[in-house]
């Protein structure tokens, strides 16, 4: 026991009111459902097997009770138990010597150890209902009143996560909506449904959260800690899904949130590859080891780089590879020099750090190459947006190198403008 308190509270009870009968014209009582406001006993305890949690009792009929506990902390108790190492997040886990022992423990906090918990305390706190009333059959039974489930994803770069949360905002203000929102709880919504459906970005300070609501059920997304994504649903009626608040229900429960959080995840797939996408962009463009080797970085802007992708594009459907003539004889040519300038010695250290990014593969056996599925799309893009998009959009809106008009330009030049107006007036007003 750590805690007792008390405090006063509004809450639902029930009262007797006095009531006529006109045709006996007698009175009697009658018990009707009001709020009054009554002491609220708290006791806050630690449990050493869920840790710490409180249980609330209410001093007026029909004397409810609410219990208070935390799973991450059960799962904190059972690691510390098995001597299994990790560290702690707040409110979670950061990581862990044994993750599928965790995921075990995780999963086996079930209804029946939760209601071993609640008896386990009954028999040792104060409470409004003796033994001689338990023996008449009074006691507790629990009901589900909220449930949080979450599912944290531990980054190991935080920078990157923080990018990926902001892509997520961005990209999803829209998927509160009825249409979207019943995908993620796999519900149908129509005009009848209760309930209002909406996004919500909400700023803590310079840390922003993204809220999804669905009848009296909400989920809530933000980047935790600096460390981590965390999803987390949770049901504040669980008659929104058409299932009984009793605890046995628990895995139904369970079962909903975690799939919707997952189903959430799933949306925003196309954000998160993007964030994978820069990742792999990076790879490219710095130098990096592979297998214990060093290879170069195949710089996007790099002249050479660029003529090595078109060349290896002539490549991609010859079905017994390339050979590293087959590159020199194609890549001199797209550089404007002849073979004898481009030596075997340079071409094999063009090949091989191609190999060890990727993009090539060599065919067993044999001294050709060919393109990898990945190689193929990485070349065809980069080479389509330098030749498509940044020589010809940069050659549009630099006043030194066109003298066209052209919307973007005017575009550019407008923006231009309007900065220069308001620094103006910035130096006006100071």
């Amino acid at each position: 026991m750590v805690f007792i308190g008390k405090a006063q509270e509004k809450c639902a009870v029930y009262r007797t009111e006095k009531r006529h009968n006109p045709k006996k014209n007698t009175s009697y009582a009658w018990i009707v459902k009001s709020t009054a406001l009554v002491n609220q006993y708290y006791f806050y305890c630690v449990d050493e097997n869920f840790g710490p949690f409180f249980l609330k009792f209410c001093s007026y009929f029909p004397y409810n009770a609410k219990l208070c506990l935390n799973g991450h902390e059960y799962a904190k108790r059972q690691l510390e138990r098995e001597k299994i190492a990790y560290q702690a997040l707040d409110n979670g886990i950061q990581s862990c010597a044994n993750p599928n022992r965790l995921q075990a423990i995780c999963d086996s906090l079930s209804a029946d150890k939760i209601d071993a918990l609640l008896r386990k305390w009954l028999r040792r706190l104060p409470h409004p209902f003796p033994a001689r009333d338990r023996q008449a059959g009074y006691r507790y039974q629990i009901s589900i009143l909220q449930i949080e489930l979450s599912l944290t994803q531990v980054l190991d770069r935080p920078v990157s996560g923080r990018i990926f949360f902001e892509d997520v905002i961005r990209e999803n203000l829209d998927i509160g909506r009825p249409k979207q929102v019943q995908l993620i709880f796999d519900r149908g919504v129509t005009k009848t449904t209760p309930g209002s459906f909406r996004t919500r970005v909400i700023t803590d300070g310079v840390i922003p959260s993204l809220h999804i609501d669905y009848k009296g059920t909400r989920i809530k997304q933000y980047h935790k800690e600096g460390q981590a994504l965390r999803t987390e649903t949770t049901i504040n009626n669980t008659r929104d899904f058409y299932i009984g608040k009793s605890l046995r229900n628990l895995p139904a429960l369970r079962q909903i949130g975690f799939q919707a959080n997952r189903r959430l995840l799933q949306t925003q797939r196309i954000t998160h590859d993007s964030i994978l996408a820069e990742e792999t962009f990076q790879q490219l463009n710095r130098p990096r080891m592979v297998d214990g080797q060093r290879v170069s970085a195949l710089r996007f802007a790099d002249p050479m780089v660029q003529a090595i992708w078109n060349a290896l594009l002539l490549f991609d459907l010859l079905p017994t590879g390339f050979s590293n003539r087959n590159l020199r004889t194609n890549l001199a040519a797209l550089r404007g020099q002849s073979e004898g300038q481009l030596t075997q010695g340079r071409m094999t250290y063009q090949l091989r750090r191609l190999r060890l990014h990727g993009l090539i593969e060599r065919i067993p056996k044999t001294h050709r190459y060919r393109l990898t599925d990945f190689g193929f799309r990485v070349a065809l893009f980069c080479t389509r947006a330098y030749s498509r998009i940044l020589r010809p959009g940069l050659g549009l809106v630099l006043p030194a190198t066109s003298s066209l008009p052209c919307p973007l330009r005017r575009s550019f030049d407008r923006l231009e403008q309007e900065v220069n107006s308001w620094v103006d007036q910035a130096k006006l007003a100071s």
